[in-house]
């Protein structure tokens, strides 16, 4: 029998079972896709020692054990039948306003962080969701609109603090632990320890326009090759996500929302291009401050089922790619979900590429677009609606092999993807094989696709 009690007088946090107060919203995964997977305990810890305590305890019981910070993994990689520690009690965020250094506890969500840099007036390079945590985010390597300008994330971490397996806590750099630290900027979360601090090199802030540009789908073929030429050209100021999305409340829309480190003038003038193409419904690019860029620009979606497959391109898709793309989504099966289906370009390169492949454990260091493809579906659809819609996603990501490279981004993870580690890690694999054997040589953190 499971030592519950044994586990609530070694720890400051609290010990939740299935039906206890509390219990789903500190262990269930953001994505309810994985709402069936329920942990047969949560600790919510109040302190490192908590932590370490935690992974002794579950290691003794037989139980496999999970850090969960945001909950928001797309593979339910925080989800467990075993111990979820919840990291959420470690919330402490400090600023070295001198130093423009900033150091976060691994439970801290991202808009608890924007919120604190945004009052020392300072950047790091965060995501466009207040939920995701900043591990998760971090650990995988971290990309958002600013990274062509700003780096990842990861680019931006210069320290951090693990309890590893046998609980031990070690602080990681360029110089202690510098091959675990090498592990954490891209190697992705769960891998190697729990992570309980974070400490970032930020930089001022600096002010400049977002735009969001609307086109019916039909406009899709003509829209597609100029938006990927310009963002192939562009200044690294500027970073656009190019959409195409369906749902089942509409006929289809061309998407271009993007945050430029300049003036409207100069981000009208770059879009010009494809402002002159199709008819656009909706025009708006505004010169706004870095914070009410970030609040523009900010995603949130309902959590109801949904599956992501990415691949990466080094040059634009073409028109046989673009294709491809237009033709599966126009043969959407269809759900429930009002967040549809949808491919996404995702800029990439910039400061992002000047970084070594072998630097970091991120490897995608010569890629211009990330391709992101996804689907989505209700909790509420018949079982056949989720089949067809992951059948459908399958096909597209097999079709897009011919136009896009075999490597995908481990913060979209895909539980379905075959080989996902050469395809998450390529060039760096073998190396972040060796630290996974040098910290954590019996596995305790492990999860199906785990290094």
């Amino acid at each position: 029998m499971t030592d519950w009690q044994g586990l609530r007088g070694q720890v400051d946090g609290t010990v939740r079972l299935p039906g206890d107060p509390g219990f789903d919203e500190a262990s269930s995964a953001f994505n309810r896709r994985y709402a069936d997977i329920r942990p047969a305990g949560v600790l919510s810890v109040a302190s490192v020692a908590d932590v370490s305590r935690g992974i002794a305890w579950a290691r003794a019981q037989g139980l496999p054990v999970v850090a969960r910070g945001g909950g928001h993994s797309y593979a339910g990689q925080a989800a467990t039948t075993g111990l979820v520690l919840d990291l959420h009690g470690l919330d402490t965020i400090t600023v070295d306003r001198e130093r423009e250094l900033v150091t976060v506890a691994g439970g801290v969500r991202s808009g608890e962080l924007y919120a604190e840099l945004q009052r020392h007036d300072l950047a790091v390079p965060l995501g466009n969701s207040d939920e995701v945590g900043i591990g998760g985010l971090t650990l995988g390597g971290g990309v958002t609109a600013v990274s062509r300008a700003f780096g990842l994330t990861c680019d931006s971490l210069v320290e951090t603090e693990v309890v590893l397996a046998d609980g031990t806590l070690v602080t990681c750099n360029e110089t202690d632990h510098a091959d675990l630290f090498w592990a954490c900027r891209g190697g992705g979360g769960g891998n190697f320890g729990v992570n309980t601090s974070f400490t970032f090199q930020a930089r001022p802030t600096v002010a400049g326009s977002t735009c969001l540009v609307l086109w019916p789908l039909d406009d899709a073929e003509a829209v597609l090759p100029v938006m990927q030429r310009i963002m192939r050209d562009a200044p690294d100021r500027f970073a656009a996500r190019i959409g195409v999305n369906r749902s089942g409340h509409d006929d289809g829309t061309v998407s271009v929302i993007g945050q430029h480190l300049g003036p409207a003038s100069e981000l009208r003038g770059l879009l010009a291009p494809a402002l002159e193409v199709g008819s656009p419904s909706t025009v708006d690019i505004e010169d706004r401050g870095y914070w009410e860029a970030k609040d523009y620009l900010r995603h949130e979606t309902s959590g109801d089922p949904f599956a992501v497959r990415t691949r990466t391109v080094g040059e634009p898709l073409t028109e046989a790619g673009v294709d491809t793309v237009l033709t599966a989504l126009r043969k959407w099966p269809g759900s429930s979900n009002p967040d549809g289906a949808g491919v996404a370009l995702f800029t990439w390169g910039g400061a992002i590429n000047r970084v070594p492949v072998t630097e970091t454990a991120f490897p995608h260091r010569d890629v211009l677009f990330l391709v992101s493809m996804d689907t989505s579906w209700s909790a509420e659809d018949p079982e056949e609606v989720r089949r067809a819609n992951l059948e459908w996603l399958t096909g597209l990501h097999a079709a897009m092999g011919e136009h896009a490279r075999d490597a995908s981004y481990v913060n979209f993870a895909d539980p379905d993807l075959s080989e996902a580690q050469a395809a998450y890690f390529g060039p760096n694999l073998d190396r972040l094989r060796e630290v996974k054997q040098r910290y954590d040589p019996e596995r305790v953190f492990t999860f199906s696709q785990a290094v």
